[in-house]
């Protein structure tokens, strides 16, 4: 098997037979953007798994980020009895995982047992939002630009720390610096040629501003496509890392410095291939660019809960960070939440509130979701913001989980666009999180308070 050949059922056969893959991962993706599934052998999976699905427990869709049966979810309860959904392998997704030996992985699809899908499964909310456009001739692209911090520290030893006074891999800020990524190239080299070989189309890695900070990119494609390996990348980049002896983190905001983003590229066009945004107007735009941004714009507010799940992900909204403030637009203006860059073909929005701990499914189909409000509502877009948005008059991004929670429970956009049972079940999921903060006793409260108060 070579790195990055395509991996269809008959050469899985193939591979099985000749005694070079003996293992198949099926997995879905759970609300936290994490894979979650079994490991079949090869064999199991082509004679039963393939044709007819496997099983799993249904709370993988209704747990916290601890696994923690919690209340409040609809699909999913003690009620209910915890029982089956059936994940239906997508043999388009097949692929070979060179960093686990004789192995491949395969995303499914979660359904109902008696059929029909799950409808809050990310994969499934995403595809929503995808026949929606496509009834209207349209197709996404969609390229995500994930930030991670590198540690000299196992995961084990960070566990033991309990997260303190790990050692970045850099010193100092390497944003791109090519010595800097040349100290730690043989695990960024691991996580490229891996993911390559997983059949990736691997654009560059560059170092970031946070000490032990790297972003490696990757070719856009369709949006299902780039979401499926945005977390095939994610839990790959750390297994390798810890081979490695080392870990790195995606979440949202580690310490006091830089956050890890999750920048989001997209860009629509014709069933016949042909780029829609760009035209005669304003910034080089077509009219339907300008409803689609101007849906953005008038949608983030209530739809920030999907670019920002977790109470973490809020730490990241600082001025003068790199990561907005503002709910403004600008062309090629990296102070605003909405970034307009590339002319022509290739014209495309960047969404800048994502941070690494997204759900890019759920990310990517609330992109969709307010460009169409915008298409459908023919809205007109604002002027275009130069120079500073952090110091600008504008609408804020929200500035805390429960803020976006609420917002999100009263968005007529979201229940239209994802129906209320979808809304329910993630409304609850913030609720969970917030909960749970909201009854912690952090470092933070224990410093200020053990001697001095």
């Amino acid at each position: 098997m070579r790195d990055g050949d395509r991996l269809t059922p008959d050469r899985l056969r193939e591979l099985v037979a000749a005694g070079r893959v003996d293992t198949v991962l099926v997995a879905l993706t759970d609300m936290q953007g994490r894979l979650q599934g079994k490991r079949c052998s090869a064999r199991y999976f082509l004679d039963e798994v393939l044709a007819h699905g496997t099983e799993a427990c249904d709370y993988l869709l209704a747990v916290d980020v601890e696994m923690n049966t919690v209340p409040g979810f609809r699909s999913s309860s003690w009620d209910l009895g915890y029982g089956d959904l059936v994940l239906r392998p997508d043999p388009a997704t097949l692929r070979p995982l060179p960093w686990h030996e004789g192995t491949a992985l395969v995303l499914a699809d979660v359904e109902l047992v008696g059929g029909g899908p799950v409808t809050v499964s990310p994969r499934q909310v995403l595809r929503r939002q995808l026949d929606r456009l496509a009834a209207r001739g349209l197709t996404a692209f969609v390229g995500t630009e994930l930030e991670f911090l590198l540690f000299t520290d196992t995961y084990e030893q960070a566990w033991r720390s309990g997260y303190r006074d790990l050692t970045a891999a850099n010193q100092y800020n390497v944003d791109y610096s090519l010595l800097g990524t040349g100290r730690v190239e043989p695990v960024l080299r691991a996580i490229r040629q891996g993911m390559a070989g997983a059949g990736m189309y691997v654009e560059s890695a560059k170092g970031e501003c946070n000490p032990g900070q790297h972003e490696i990119a990757f070719r856009y494609t369709d949006a299902l496509t780039t979401c499926d390996n945005h977390v095939v990348y994610k839990t790959g980049a750390k297994e390798i890392a810890a081979a490695h002896g080392m870990s790195l983190t995606f979440m949202s905001k580690y310490d006091a410095r830089e956050g890890n983003s999750c920048h989001i590229h997209l860009s629509l066009r014709a069933d016949d291939g042909t780029p829609v945004m760009a035209g005669d107007g304003e910034h080089g735009f077509a009219p339907l660019m300008r409803h689609f941004l101007a849906g953005q714009l008038a949608c983030l507010p209530e739809l920030t809960y999907f670019h920002a799940p977790n109470i973490n992900s809020y730490k990241r909204f600082a001025d003068g960070s790199f990561a907005p403030t503002a709910l403004a637009w600008g062309v090629d203006n990296r102070t605003c939440a909405l970034r307009v860059v590339g002319h022509g073909e290739s014209l495309r929005v960047e969404n800048r509130v994502p941070g690494g701990d997204v759900n890019p499914y759920l990310a990517v189909a609330a992109m969709i979701a307010a460009g169409l409000h915008g298409i459908d509502h023919e809205l007109p877009l604002e002027p275009a913001t130069t120079g500073n948005a952090y110091t600008a008059d504008k609408p804020r991004v929200p500035a805390t989980l429960r803020d976006a929670a609420d917002r999100l429970a009263d968005s007529t956009v979201a229940r239209e666009a994802f129906g209320a049972e979808v809304v329910e079940h993630y409304r609850n999921a913030a609720r969970v999180e917030q909960r749970a903060f909201d009854a912690a006793v952090t470092d933070w409260e224990r410093v200020r308070g053990f001697e001095r108060l």
